[in-house]
C-alpha cells in the first residue's frame, strides 16, 4: 500500500489517503519519496481549474527520492539511486517526438498528477524513462523545484540557442522568474528583470539581474526599445504585450513559460517589423533535465525554498496560495512520517 495525501473534491483539504498501486510495471520504478515541491500547477489540479482533475487526487510533481523497486525491463536505474521526477511520468516512446528526443512534446505523455497519483506520498511510481538521477553537488532537500520550474526556464536557452552575449529580460520574479535570473546569469547573459515589486527589484539584483525595470511603468519600458534578444515571460496575467515587443531587437523573441488565460493582444504588424517571434514551451525532455541539473551543479544554482514537514502540508499549500512564498515551497516527506501515516 502507498500512504499519501489527497484531496477528495475541488478546493479540498489534503488528507491522509491510502491506495494499492498494484504490481509494478515492467518499465516502471517505484520511488521512496523524501522531498516533494508544491507549485501552482498542483493548486490548479487541486481546484480543477483546468477541468482535468479526478478525485481522490494526490498532487506532487517535484519529487526527490530513492529508487526502491524497479520493473523487470528497467536497465537505466538501480535500487538506491537518488532521483527526481517532474511533471511527466510516462511517454509513448514510439512517436516522432519521442524518437527524436523531444519526449516532453509527446502527445501521449502522461502528467504525473493527471489521471495518476503524484508525489505527496511515501512512494510514487513512474516510467523509468521519465526519472532522472540527481548528480553529485545537488542538495536533494532543495532539488525538487528544478524538475518543474528549473527545467521550464532552462529549456528555452537550449531550444533557441541563446548566446552568452545575448541580452535577456525576465518578466515576473517569482517561482519561475528567480530561477530564470540565476540560470541566465551563469549562462553569461546580461539580464534585466521586469517586476512590479520594489522588494523583488532588490532581490532580483542579488539573484543575477544586472538591471531592473518597473513592469507597471509603460513609459519607462518604452525607453528600452530594440534592446533585448529574448524576453521570457513567467507571469499568468495580461500585460501590454505590444510594449514588450517594442523592446525586442530585430529577430528578437517574446517567449511564454507562464500561462496568461486571456488571449494575447498582439498585432501581426508589430511582428513583421523586425521579424520578431512569439512562442511558448512546456517542461523539457529527460535529456534536457539531465543537462539542466549538470549545469546547476556546475554553477551552484539552487532554487530559493521554504521547507515544511509533512504534518504542515496544508499550511504549506496555503502559503503558496497566498503568494507570499519566497520562492518555492518544498515538503520534507520523511519528517514526522511515523506520526502521520495510518
Amino acid at each position: 500500500m502507498i500512504n499519501a495525501f489527497a484531496v477528495m473534491e475541488p478546493k479540498g483539504t489534503l488528507q491522509q489517503y491510502q491506495y494499492d498501486p498494484g504490481t509494478i510495471g515492467a518499465s516502471e520504478v517505484e520511488i521512496h519519496v523524501e522531498y516533494c515541491g508544491i507549485c501552482h500547477s498542483d493548486v490548479a489540479m487541486i481546484d480543477n481549474d483546468w477541468g482535468r482533475s479526478s478525485y481522490p487526487l494526490v498532487p506532487g510533481h517535484e519529487v526527490i527520492g530513492t529508487v526502491g523497486t524497479i520493473g523487470s525491463e528497467v536497465t537505466t536505474l538501480q535500487v538506491g539511486d537518488v532521483v527526481g521526477l517532474g511533471w511527466q511520468s510516462d511517454y509513448c516512446m514510439t512517436c516522432s517526438t519521442c524518437m527524436s528526443g523531444d519526449h516532453n512534446l509527446c502527445l501521449s505523455a502522461q502528467p504525473t498528477i493527471v489521471g495518476r497519483h503524484g508525489g505527496f506520498a511515501d512512494k510514487v511510481r513512474a516510467s523509468a524513462a521519465s526519472v532522472v538521477k540527481l548528480p553529485a553537488g545537488i542538495d536533494k532537500a532543495i532539488a525538487g523545484p528544478l524538475f518543474c520550474a528549473g527545467i521550464t526556464v532552462f529549456n528555452p536557452l537550449i531550444q533557441f540557442d541563446i548566446q552568452p552575449t545575448d541580452k535577456v529580460a525576465v518578466i515576473g520574479i517569482g517561482g519561475l522568474g528567480h530561477l530564470a535570473l540565476k540560470f541566465l546569469k551563469s549562462w553569461g547573459c546580461e539580464v534585466t528583470a521586469f517586476t512590479s515589486s520594489a522588494g523583488k527589484q532588490r532581490e532580483a539584483l542579488y539573484m543575477g539581474a544586472s538591471h531592473t525595470i518597473d513592469s507597471t511603468d509603460t513609459e519607462v519600458i518604452k525607453r528600452h526599445a530594440d534592446e533585448f534578444d529574448l524576453i521570457i515571460s513567467t507571469v499568468d496575467v495580461k500585460l501590454d504585450w505590444a510594449v514588450y515587443l517594442s523592446t525586442l531587437k530585430p529577430k528578437g523573441r517574446l517567449h511564454f513559460v507562464g500561462v496568461p488565460l486571456q488571449p494575447l493582444d498582439i498585432g501581426v504588424v508589430s511582428l513583421l517589423r523586425g521579424q520578431k517571434s512569439v512562442s511558448a514551451s512546456p517542461v523539457g525532455s529527460p535529456a534536457s533535465i539531465e543537462k539542466m541539473l549538470d549545469f546547476a551543479a556546475l554553477h551552484g544554482i539552487e532554487p530559493a525554498v521554504e521547507e515544511y514537514n509533512i504534518a504542515q502540508i496544508n499550511d504549506a499549500l496555503e502559503r503558496l496560495r497566498s503568494g507570499a512564498a519566497r520562492y518555492r515551497v518544498v515538503i520534507n516527506m520523511s519528517a514526522n512520517r511515523s506520526s502521520t501515516q495510518s
